[in-house]
């Protein structure tokens, strides 16, 4: 039987990747904690060997008609961004997948009332949400799998909670896996304007778009640190107000997978909340509770759970 070992909500930023002296320079001088966050996180967590999979969960891939779970024995490549080129250009990858894990979470669709296909194409886009985080965690290290499912664009924030009871049903039906899940996305997310926005490209969250979305943040910061998983659910509708990435799909899968509301494992945060041009970022850290996500030591449930309102 497989189980979730660690999970995060990660930043993946295109700043991360630029040479130390763009990064310094956009920002006063100064590293971006974002980055030395990640340096952090993956010598207390990456490089150490209770895992073998990590499963990417990525605000950047939109699908239309289902969710997608990648499939392929191995993705190696050199990426350029269609939105970033300049700054994300001729990027080379290269990891192992987990075809056996990615069938497994697909086989459990019906169950859960949704669509979900293992797509094995060896030409399937990659984004920088997955190659971001892969770059500083995955990278020299060979023998980690990495899979990536996409946000769906038609789906509501009940959809993307029974991707992850499918997730967390295909992982514990994978004999011996032991996974990191990784919600690869912001908080809120709404960028200044191109006049004004290279006025706001320090990381001082002075820069967020508004004050109400740094506070709207910032709350469910705290609430995340407090392993209160339920408050963060339970006020999406006030959340989306104030746009985050990709409605908070990426998040929203990851606690489907994890237990929902009666998940209660805290976060531990690499680096500061930040700001990425009016858009805020963290780096927040679930370990496993001793006692288990939903604080329960057994399994999690998968079928008799409360639902929760559409976007």
């Amino acid at each position: 039987m497989g189980e979730i070992v660690g999970a995060g909500l990660l930043a993946h930023v295109p700043t991360i990747v630029l040479p130390e002296e763009t990064r310094r320079e956009l920002n006063d001088g100064k590293e971006i904690t974002l980055v030395t966050g990640l340096r952090q996180l993956r010598e207390d967590v990456f490089e150490h060997d209770g895992y073998d999979t990590v499963v990417i969960l990525d605000s950047h891939w939109a699908t239309t008609v289902e969710f997608v779970v990648t499939a392929q024995p191995r993705r190696a490549g050199l990426f350029t961004s269609e939105e970033l080129p300049r700054g994300m250009c001729r990027m080379p990858y290269d990891f192992p997948g987990d075809p056996e894990l990615a069938h497994a979470i697909a086989h459990f669709a019906d169950k859960h009332g949704t669509y979900i296909t293992a797509i094995d194409d060896a030409y399937l886009p990659i984004y920088y949400a997955t190659i971001n985080l892969w770059k500083f965690l995955g990278e020299g290290l060979p023998d980690k799998r990495w899979v990536t499912i996409g946000v769906c664009q038609t789906g509501d924030m009940e959809d993307h909670l029974r991707l992850g009871r499918a997730l967390a049903d295909g992982i514990a039906a994978t004999p011996g896996r032991r996974v990191l899940l990784i919600a690869s996305g912001a908080l809120s997310h709404t960028f200044w304007p191109l006049r004004e926005l290279r006025d706001h490209e320090s990381s001082d969250p002075r820069h967020i778009f508004t004050p109400q979305a740094r506070a709207a943040d910032e709350e469910r910061i705290a609430w995340f640190k407090e392993g209160r998983h339920d408050k963060v659910l339970d006020t999406m509708d006030e959340f989306w107000k104030y746009q985050p990435e990709a409605k908070f799909f990426h998040y929203l899968m990851m606690a489907g997978a994890l237990g929902e509301r009666a998940c209660i494992a805290p976060a531990r945060q690499y680096g500061a909340y930040e700001n990425s041009v009016g858009t805020g970022q963290a780096h927040l850290w679930f370990d496993r509770p001793a006692d288990g996500w939903t604080g329960t030591g057994s399994p999690m449930p998968t079928t008799a759970r409360t639902p929760h309102s559409p976007v």
